[in-house]
């Protein structure tokens, strides 16, 4: 492969915009990402204190771009990038080490905002406690994602009868935090 003239040629190269899953799971799983999205954005109404309808909103950022990026495939496109930009700017073929740096800094903020955000929110764990867990599983997911685009991904790929695992860990992440946001919406409403 020759080295590419600029980022967005060798990117275009690499990755196409398109849909990326379109079997039946593939739109389920953009309809429960919709569907916990919205029930985030109602707890985000009908909550009080402001530290929890802040983790309402987030959670309803996150799982609405996670909807987008399901079925568009933006870390694909992400993961190009870095690649492109370790040819242009090393002129190396493979950009390992860019690829490498990337997943690292990617694997480090996940681990952090999961961190970061148990600390910030350790005294409404009773109220959000199942979302919080549900984020650290979509952010596990995410990262093993990314891991496995590096041709990393057996464990993803794994399947028990016909069910995949990252249909496991991804649904399991986000259910916990859609179930967790309409629990916050029946108790917002009965107090």
């Amino acid at each position: 492969m020759s080295q590419p003239d600029n980022l967005a040629t060798c990117v275009a190269g690499q990755w196409a915009p398109g849909i990326s899953d379109p079997s039946v799971m593939g739109w389920i799983t953009v309809g429960v990402y919709g569907l916990a999205g919205l029930l985030c954005l109602v707890a985000v109404l009908r909550t009080s204190g402001l530290p929890v309808r802040l983790f309402w909103l987030a959670m309803a950022i996150l799982l609405l771009g996670l909807m987008v990026n399901t079925q568009l495939d933006l870390q694909t496109a992400l993961n190009a990038a870095t690649r492109c930009l370790s040819q242009i700017q090393a002129g190396s073929e493979d950009g390992h080490l860019v690829q490498l740096v990337f997943v690292v800094a990617i694997a480090m903020t996940g681990v952090n905002l999961i961190a970061v955000s148990f600390w910030l929110l350790r005294k409404h764990l009773r109220q959000i406690g199942l979302a919080l867990l549900g984020f650290g599983i979509l952010i596990g997911f995410v990262l093993i994602r990314i891991v496995g685009i590096n041709g990393a991904d057996p464990f993803l790929n794994a399947q028990i009868g016909a069910v995949q695992m990252k249909w496991v860990l991804e649904m399991t992440g986000i259910l916990l935090i859609g179930f967790n946001a309409n629990v916050a919406i029946r108790r917002a409403r009965d107090s």
